[in-house]
Parts: structure tokens; sequence; C-alpha cells
């Protein structure tokens, strides 16, 4: 009969640290990194300073169709375009290749919607970073068996994924935004002269700063609810075993 392979003491050191490690930065988030979030968002939008504040729509959009700028490829290069060369076995072709487009004229994108974007991106991010880690602590700290403790802390886990989800999902909202302005964008250089696009555009991109604002309103709301539902139940996540009485708050 072969022998039980064991951790030898070194390993299960580094183990142990790397739990103690988790245990440390899960009750960091929770007791200092959360509320700040909440803090930080409380009252970020109202000030007319802020990029989400909603006076900032009436400048952002530029529905011009400006010109195309003209191309600087070397005339060898673009003969060779011409002429549908083949590398690969795929026909080449320049990325800004407008000769044959149907609409050449080119549109600007809403530079202040595209940081507000980056900020809401930058934000989700965070939160699912941060409830990652919070959940490595939970999974670490869950005892063998089953009893009351452990149904609390996976009670907890399941609520720290809804909000990873609620962001992941609120990451989202750049892509189809981009997609639908473009849209709104090819009108406007189709149809220059019906104005009704160029004001739809603008009333799109307020749309658009209106609901990112919303959408950090809902991280706060994510944040205020994992804070209160963690911190209510702390002792149960903190040690299981000894909490089989009770229901999770």
């Amino acid at each position: 009969m072969s022998a039980k392979i064991t951790l030898d003491k070194d390993t299960k050191q580094k183990l142990d640290d790397y739990r103690t490690s988790a245990t440390l930065t899960g009750e960091q988030i929770v007791f200092k990194t959360f509320p700040k979030k909440l803090q930080d968002f409380v009252d970020s939008t109202s000030n007319p300073q802020s990029p989400f504040h909603l006076s900032n729509a009436s400048h952002s959009t530029d529905a011009t169709v400006y010109p195309t700028p003209s191309t600087t490829e070397p005339d060898s290069k673009k003969r060779k375009l011409d002429s549908g060369a083949v590398k690969n076995g795929v026909a080449a072709c320049s990325s800004n290749d407008i000769q044959h487009a149907k609409h050449p004229g080119m549109m600007l994108s809403n530079k202040h919607m595209i940081a507000v974007h980056e900020t809401l991106k930058r934000e989700c991010e965070i939160l699912v970073d941060l409830c990652d880690k919070v959940k490595l602590w939970i999974n670490l700290s869950m005892p063998n068996g089953d009893n009351f403790g452990v149904q609390i802390q996976e009670d907890c886990l399941s609520e720290l994924h809804r909000s990873q989800e609620t962001a992941l999902n609120l990451r989202d909202a750049a892509r189809q935004d981009y997609l639908t302005r473009a849209k709104i964008c090819t009108k406007v250089m189709k149809y220059p002269f019906v104005e009704d696009y160029a004001l739809s555009l603008k009333e799109h991109d307020e749309r658009q700063l209106f609901m990112a604002r919303q959408q950090l309103h809902d991280l706060r709301s994510v944040y205020a609810v994992l804070t209160d539902i963690l911190h209510k139940n702390i002792d149960k996540i903190r040690s299981p075993k000894g909490n089989n009485s009770g229901t999770m708050y």
C-alpha cells in the first residue's frame, strides 16, 4: 500500500500565509474600500465640474460632416492596393481606403462621452476585482461540512456574483452606445440637409450622458447592498462553525 502524500512544512506555511493574506485583504475591502467607494459616489454627479453632470451634454456633440482628410500613402502602395494585391491568400486592402466609400465624409466621435465611458468601465472593472478578492476570502474560510454558517457564506457569495454580473453588464454600455451612434451618424452623412438626424444625434448623446450618470448611481447601490449584507453577517462569515442558529440578515 502506497504511503499517503502530505504537505511538507514549508508548503503548508506558504498556504497558511496566503490564506492569512487573503483574509486581511478581504476584510480591508469590506470595512475600508466598500464604504469609501460608497461615499465617493454620493455627490460626485451633482457637481457641475463632474464629467457626469448633464450640463456637459449641450456642447459635447458635433454633428458636422467634415471632408475626408487626404491620404499620405505612396502612389506605389495605392496602385498595389487598387490592383487587388494578394497576401497569404487574402486580398489586401487599406484600413483607411475611402476610394470606393459611398459617403466618404467624416464625423467626429463624442470625445466627452468617450472619457465618461472610460471612467465607467474602470469603475466596473474595480468592482469586479474587489468582489473576486472578497469571494476568495470567503471561500478560503469555509469549513468542511454543511452547517448554517456555510449557508450564510454561500448566500454572500451569490450576492457578490450578482454584483459582478451587474458590473459586467454596465461595462457593455460603451459598445452599445458606439454602435447606435454610428448608425445615426451614417444617416447624418447620407442626408446632411435633414436637420432631424442631427437633432437625434444630440438627443442620443444627452441620453447617454444621463444613462451614464444613472449607471454610476447603480454602482453606488451595488456597493451599498454589499456593504450592508457583509457587515450584518460578518460574524457568520468569519466563524461559520460557531453560528448554527439565527438567519441571514
